[in-house]
């Protein structure tokens, strides 16, 4: 199978970074093909051009490497750090540019104009694993985990894929090697 690892920490020697580089020995271990994209490393620019928008828009080299690379993909892992409830921004942009229509979803043909999507990856499971600083008692009962409801209603589900998992590892600040 043919895995996408998303990567965004800015900070190189992260724990986040560790969990990618485990999570992609172990795939490459059980025979998977395995494509490790760092954000940040990559200078990924997040910023979603207006001319980028339509659905037949012509892509920057860059970001037409993702798109095919993430329509090719069985499996996508996301790894990041919790920031206000949500991934870091260029995380965020990567979703804007990266999972777009014709790639990651397109409109129903009974569509009246009010965006109602059909998920069309051929993804079929897609994994998060984020870090916080917050516990997760916490998380829930103050906020309610937004993260959860994002990554599982509002990007994962839009896009068609069956299976979703996430795992949230924390008190990270505080945490011993």
């Amino acid at each position: 199978m043919q895995i996408s690892v998303i990567l965004a920490p800015p900070h190189p020697g992260s724990f986040n970074h560790a969990t990618a580089d485990e999570v992609a020995a172990l795939l490459l271990k059980s025979g998977h093909t395995v494509t490790v994209h760092d954000l940040y490393r990559e200078q990924f620019d997040p910023l979603l051009p207006y001319n980028e928008i339509p659905r037949d828009a012509a892509l920057p080299p860059e970001i037409a490497l993702h798109c095919r690379e993430i329509a090719a993909a069985d499996g996508i892992v996301f790894v990041h750090p919790d920031w206000w409830g949500m991934p870091p921004a260029i995380m965020k942009g990567w979703i804007d540019r990266v999972l777009r229509p014709g790639v990651a979803y397109r409109f129903a043909e009974t569509d009246p104009g009010e965006g109602i999507p059909v998920g069309i990856l051929a993804v079929k499971a897609a994994l998060v694993f984020n870090t916080s600083n917050t516990p997760v008692e916490r998380e829930q009962e103050a906020f309610g985990d937004p993260l959860e409801r994002i990554w599982k209603d509002c990007i994962i589900s839009f896009c068609g894929v069956p299976l979703f998992h996430r795992r949230m590892f924390s008190v990270v600040v505080t945490s011993t090697e």
